[in-house]
């Protein structure tokens, strides 16, 4: 992909595909999901789920899978109202860029 993907939109991402899960998902799944559209590697994605933790936006857990602990991710009150910010902004700044992109509007 020739275009970057900043920090905030790597948060918004992580943060709709965690809350697909009423009950939280585990680091792999996250990373697969967020792969399957975006080239971005697990040691990019770790750090992210640790910061959205750290700011109050998923919360973790362990439970046992298959003998060994697995680490899931949950969505916070304040993780969607932060992934609901950014659902807001994507609109407005995607549908901008669209416009442009397609010859649309003039700036």
């Amino acid at each position: 992909m020739v275009f970057n993907t900043g920090a905030a939109l790597l948060d918004a991402i992580v943060l709709s595909v965690v809350s697909r899960e009423p009950e939280g998902t585990y680091g792999y799944r996250i990373t697969q999901e967020v792969r399957s559209v975006l080239e971005v590697s697990e040691s990019t994605l770790y750090p992210v789920l640790r910061r959205l933790q750290k700011d109050n936006c998923l919360s973790v857990y362990d439970q046992e899978y298959g003998g060994r602990n697995r680490r899931y991710y949950k969505v916070t009150e304040q993780g969607m109202s932060q992934l609901n910010m950014y659902r807001a902004e994507w609109q407005s700044y995607s549908g901008k860029i669209s416009e442009i992109l397609q010859g649309g509007g003039r700036v």
